[in-house]
């Protein structure tokens, strides 16, 4: 006989048993027992329903196989630097996992003979243990004693809080159901390794090796017996037993551990007794994992939330890797710190003591990539604190001028073109403006390089009104300002708010030959397992100004920072190849400086957080400089050969003075080699370094000469 045929034999039987008379019809039967049948039906649908229920975890879905071998418990989500070292953590765990075969044998049967002391005879739940806790809470009158097993405290503590969370009769019947996935895939011992890094044991620490750290200041393979038996005291009540707050209580549940393991056999009756007696002596100092503090850590935490929502650091521990050049990253906080503090006393010195602090920000990206190798947000690193770095909007006064400069050079003009630097009104807003010149000194008829070098305000001026402030406007839209700009006369002088990483990130195009570049500060990041949870894509690149527009912006503002503004960078020791544009507002509320290099572009701001006068004479040059130096010669190593900015080919050669842009006489000091756009070279010698009117080889003139030098040098 088949199985179909044995199955409708059965059926049958089961069916003429229900209703005895065959010559009822079916019909009729049903109608006169249709409650009992109902019952029935729903009966057999809860059960149904149930099983499907608790088959999948609630519905929720049960973890796989793969996902319950991999499991390991957190020990915080990881921080690395561009070489692949650790940079800090974004979320701290008081945990330390350590493999069984390094918890000493002592330990481990501590735990065994306290919680589950059949744990390798059941499957993952007791049933010998389950009438027994029934009959104590009956007779107790409330839950007084539960039948939890080590597998279940397991499940408890890592799949179960992802499908519920508040204690039910739901969340013990899910426990079970896990309890067995457990058993399954896993062997005894590595539930025992899971469960003893797993547990939570009070003071905000997890697992024995930190416990272990914590009470005794040792790691768990010193323990002795009598510490080992604390520590498998603390699961039945962390906050109870901890023998810093209840010493006492402590005691007694260690004596309690110590005679169970007697009578499990674990130890004898008399090591028992011993280790009774031993005084119950705790570490003075808590335990805390080293934290390494980094100004870098919340903007990488921005970026991973965005990526994979603000819950994914809560799911399980991923590794970031990141951008960040450590020892730059280093540089730049003591630089910030340091000058806020000195700029901060002279600020003191100048008002009067305040209760605000000067704040500062740095940026430092690689111009070729555009990835960012340093970031400081402020004077002191505070998790989750105002990033000043990506989020303060302030005005960048003159390090604006560079893109009213591009969009001339854009325009046809050249360095060596000449603009009046002179007093200028222009209306605007339907009111006269009168930019002036720092210190109120004019140059009259000078040269566009000139005028950069020496951050001109009326020179500059006339050249954006010459342009026009749309394209001034499109040149720093395409080099990568985002900011809203206002097609006004005072944009050429900075009157606008950037934050500091888009205005650094806008100057990448003057160091690299003309490519706009997206700054970045994450390349992957992985799961706990080395899964690619995500990672950054290569992107073409942009082309937003010219080859030779670049270079000869570039070869201006190397002139800003060997004779101009930004002169206080050599003074501080930087040297090499360095281009760069200070920045001061007209109110003295803000002091910047933008410098690179053919490898690295940086920028460093100062001010308050609610913008006021920082001191009488606050200058870029003279506050924001020195800090760019200070990270630039302390933290920075990568660093870039003049000959890495090549001319383009087509460009003309000339010989001319670096100072003022005209062709080099013989009497000029700075002659250098530059190059233009065919049809831009300066045509006109410098007219600044004439010949002397007496014979310098004679000796008082010579003197005369060098005391004329010593009382008007410009340089």
């Amino acid at each position: 006989m088949t199985i179909q045929e044995r199955a409708r034999q059965r059926w049958k039987m089961f069916a003429d048993r229900l209703r005895p008379d065959p010559a009822v019809p079916a019909r009729v039967w049903a109608r006169q027992r249709w409650r009992p049948l109902a019952g029935l039906v729903l009966l057999v649908t809860a059960i149904v329903t149930f099983d499907v229920w608790l088959g999948t975890c609630g519905f929720a879905g049960c973890p796989s196989a793969t996902a319950i071998r991999s499991y390991r418990p957190s020990e915080g989500s990881r921080v690395y630097d561009r070489s692949g070292k650790l940079l800090g953590q974004l979320t701290h765990v008081r945990r330390v996992n350590v493999p069984l075969g390094k918890v000493p044998r002592h330990v481990r049967q501590a735990f065994i003979a306290v919680e589950d002391r059949r744990f390798y005879e059941h499957r993952g739940l007791d049933w010998r243990a389950v009438p027994r806790a029934a009959l104590a809470n009956i007779a107790a009158g409330r839950v007084r004693e539960g039948f939890s097993t080590i597998t279940m405290q397991v499940a408890r503590n890592t799949f179960t809080p992802r499908l519920v969370r508040a204690r039910s009769l739901r969340k013990k019947l899910l426990e079970l159901r896990l309890a067995r996935l457990i058993e399954r895939n896993l062997t005894k011992d590595e539930i025992l390794e899971l469960y003893l890094n797993v547990i939570y044991l009070g003071n905000g620490v997890y697992g024995v090796e930190a416990a272990s750290r914590d009470l005794f200041g040792t790691g768990v393979a010193e323990l002795s017996v009598a510490q080992g038996a604390v520590l498998a005291a603390l699961p039945k009540g962390p906050s109870v037993y901890t023998p810093r707050v209840n010493p006492d209580r402590a005691r007694a549940r260690r004596d309690l551990v110590l005679t169970l393991m007697a009578r499990e056999g674990y130890i004898s009756a008399e090591r028992a007794e011993r280790a009774q007696d031993e005084r119950l002596r705790v570490a003075r100092e808590e335990w805390r994992p080293s934290v390494a503090r980094s100004s870098a850590i919340d903007p990488v935490r921005e970026v991973v939330d965005s990526l994979l929502g603000e819950e994914a650091l809560e799911r399980g521990d991923v590794r970031v890797y990141t951008t960040i050049d450590p020892r730059a990253q280093g540089s730049a906080e003591r630089a910030v710190r340091r000058q806020a503090a000195r700029i901060e006393r002279e600020a003191e010195n100048w008002g009067g003591k305040s209760d605000d602090q000067v704040e500062g920000a740095l940026v430092a990206l690689d111009p070729r990539t555009g990835e960012i190798r340093a970031i400081v947000g402020g004077r002191s690193e505070t998790r989750g604190g105002f990033n000043r770095a990506t989020s303060a909007r302030r005005q960048p006064g003159s390090a604006f001028k560079p893109f009213v400069y591009a969009a001339a050079l854009g325009a046809g003009l050249g360095p060596a073109t000449y603009v009046d630097d002179e007093p200028i009104t222009v209306e605007q807003h339907g009111r006269l403006w009168t930019p002036a010149n720092y210190g109120g000194e004019y140059q009259g008829r000078t040269t566009l390089r000139r005028a950069l070098m020496r951050s001109a305000n009326a020179a500059t001026v006339r050249v954006s009104r010459t342009v026009g402030e749309g394209r001034v406007i499109d040149a720093a839209r395409r080099a990568g300002i985002t900011s809203p700009l206002a097609p006004l006369p005072s944009i050429a002088l900075g009157a606008l708010e950037v934050t500091p990483l888009e205005l650094v990130a806008a100057y990448a195009p003057f160091a690299n030959g003309g490519v706009r570049v997206q700054p970045h500060i994450v390349r992957r990041i992985e799961d706990s397992d080395g899964v690619v949870l995500w990672e950054r894509d290569s992107t073409a690149p942009v082309r937003v100004m010219s080859p030779a527009d670049a270079y000869q912006l570039t070869a201006m503002l190397r002139g800003a920072v060997d004779f101009g503004t930004g002169s206080a960078v050599r003074a501080y020791g930087a040297r090499g190849a360095i281009a760069g544009k200070t920045g001061t507002t007209n109110n003295n509320a803000d002091v910047w400086f933008v410098g690179y290099t053919p490898t690295l572009v940086a920028g460093v701001w100062f001010g308050y957080d609610s913008p006021r006068q920082l001191s009488g004479n606050a200058s870029g040059g003279r506050l924001a400089a020195p800090a760019w130096a200070d990270f630039y010669v302390n933290g920075w190593r990568e660093r870039g050969s003049a000959s890495a900015w090549q001319p383009p080919a087509g460009m003309e050669r000339a010989v001319i003075d670096a100072q003022t842009g005209e062709l080099a006489t013989e009497w000029c000091e700075h002659a250098i080699v530059e190059w233009f756009e065919p049809g831009t070279s300066p045509t006109n010698y410098c007219r600044t370094h004439e010949e002397p009117y007496w014979d310098e080889d004679d000796g008082f003139g010579r003197r005369l000469v060098d005391a004329f030098r010593k009382i008007f040098r410009m340089d």
